[in-house]
């Protein structure tokens, strides 16, 4: 949020003093004589400059996952998708201020005839106006295609149009070699780039330092495809309850934490995307795993192509539903636990995969914190998977540095869906030995009838695990009540009740993480 409130206040400097530094500008009489319009195109105009240098900037995901333990105070590096949108919502702003502005600069032009040219040889015949119509349309196909509900129907919209990218800096790059702010009538061109005699065009030259983060952004983009076709290989497919795929994937040179996210590519469905999944194996674990909902295009077609289509789907859905295994041997796998494992020998080829990452997620802080707080929904409970099988791991090597106490907070809608996470949460369980270090509470939201309360109510009385779970926390019913959960947490730290052999004078540590966001308190 910081780094966008500088952002807009960079906007409103640079706005008024170049619109400013125009009007006082006696070289350019002849341009002033158009008076608003040339002051607002131009004030627009260098804005439109910072912005698109700015918005490739989020998209640096090596650079950021470097800086951000250093710069995140100056930078929103948790919450870069968040900062690229809003940095695009303000070039969109200023694009209809600097167009609007120019369209009556032109006309204006041939109003007044300060220049032998027209307004629509200016519009269609010059760089600028070329440019500048080329990237208008260019973000109309990008802006449309970015709205939530054509990223979830068609993904490939939204990531194709993305691409179109490339070609928009490069006309943003380009678009002052029409020479348009200039103090002669007919300026000289010239053969090199940026193709205009700089002692008679006064532009902003703003290509100087916007094609930086240009630069930077490809050199990564090329560094990731290098680092992507490294040698990968899918070992496993696991089917959990629902519909989760689980992948497991072997790529020797993949170094992660705990918290982190990958891209994955599947080339057989396509060469060019990639999509996002958050890390759920632990570092220590022998491969890379990652759960995937099927929820979209892309989703669909990888479980078809892995054998998981939505006939398997239904039938282990209903087999969760009523508390049975799913019939693995219509399937060619084998039953173990809560999922079902594909089995490669009368499976089809397993598809090649790549991945690229890993990336940084706010959640990897958790160990930096003495009491951390994870609350999950749903499937994006997937980071803190991964933290806690690494915590599990760090438990039996008694490392887990300053976290003292952790408490997981996860809501879903139904016991399938929780059937994925179950393993992991029984092994974390299991090896407690302080009852009170990971608390865990679990809540369902879906309604249930009331013979299946009833059998709940009957099966829970004096049962040491819960009969939904099958965890020693007893399930809840329903949303939670935040300001209740976190009033007694607060009450408890401050008290010295909460930690063991601490008191109210102490300062206390504490990290929520909630599936992308990680908020720090000291109490």
């Amino acid at each position: 949020m910081a780094g966008f409130h500088r952002q807009v206040l960079l906007a409103l400097l640079f706005f008024p003093l170049i619109s400013s530094r125009q009007e006082t500008n006696t070289r350019l009489s002849g341009l002033n004589s158009l008076k608003f319009s040339v002051w607002i195109s131009r004030g627009a105009g260098l804005v439109l400059a910072f912005d698109g240098a700015l918005i490739l900037v989020p998209m640096l995901r090596n650079v950021i996952r470097v800086i951000r333990p250093k710069m995140v105070w100056l930078f929103p590096a948790d919450e870069n998708i968040w900062f690229h949108r809003q940095v695009a919502y303000s070039l969109a702003f200023w694009a209809m201020v600097h167009t609007t502005a120019h369209y009556v600069n032109f006309i204006n032009v041939e109003r007044t005839q300060i220049r032998p040219q027209t307004a629509v040889q200016i519009h269609y015949t010059q760089p600028g106006g070329i440019t500048g119509h080329f990237m208008l349309l260019i973000m109309l196909l990008i802006y449309t295609t970015a709205s939530r509900k054509i990223r979830h129907q068609c993904f490939e919209a939204f990531w194709y149009t993305h691409h179109l990218a490339f070609f928009f800096m490069l006309g943003l790059y380009t678009h002052a070699t029409g020479c348009f702010v200039r103090d002669s009538a007919d300026p000289k061109f010239t053969r090199t780039f940026p193709f205009y005699n700089t002692e008679h065009c006064l532009g902003y030259m703003s290509w100087r330092f916007t094609i930086w983060p240009g630069v930077l952004y490809f050199g990564e983009r090329m560094y990731r495809e290098f680092r992507a076709r490294r040698a990968t290989r899918l070992s496993q497919v696991l089917v959990h309850p629902s519909g989760a795929m689980e992948l497991r994937i072997i790529k020797s040179s993949f170094k992660y934490t705990p918290g982190q996210w990958l891209f994955i590519q599947v080339p057989e469905i396509s060469h060019f995307q990639w999509h996002p999944f958050t890390i759920t194996s632990a570092p220590k674990d022998p491969y890379v795993s990652v759960h995937i909902r099927q929820v979209g295009d892309f989703t669909h077609k990888l479980g078809e192509r892995l054998g998981v289509g939505p006939e398997v789907v239904a039938q282990m859905t209903a087999a969760a539903k009523k508390g049975i295994d799913a019939d693995t041997e219509k399937r060619g796998g084998g039953s173990r636990g809560s999922f079902v494992e594909l089995d490669l020998a009368s499976a089809a080829r397993l598809p090649a995969v790549r991945i690229d990452g890993p990336f940084g997620a706010p959640a990897e802080d958790v160990f930096g914190v003495q009491v951390a707080v994870l609350v999950g929904a749903g499937i994006g409970v997937t980071p803190f998977a991964s933290i806690l099988r690494d915590m599990w791991y760090r438990q039996r090597e008694n490392r887990l540095e300053v976290l003292r106490r952790v408490e997981f907070i996860w809501i879903c809608r139904d016991a399938p869906s929780f059937g994925w996470f179950q393993d992991i949460l029984a092994e974390v369980e299991a090896a407690q030995s302080d009852p009170n270090f990971l608390r865990i509470s679990i809540y369902f939201t879906q309604q249930v009838s009331e013979d299946t309360m009833w059998n709940i109510v009957v099966n829970a009385a004096g049962a040491e695990y819960d009969p939904l779970t099958l965890l020693r926390t007893r399930t809840f019913f329903g949303r939670p009540d935040w300001k209740a959960i976190y009033g007694r947490l607060r009450r408890a730290i401050e008290g010295g009740d909460y930690l063991p052999g601490s008191t109210a004078q102490l300062k206390t540590t504490v990290g929520v993480g909630i599936s992308s966001t990680c908020l720090v308190y000291s109490y």
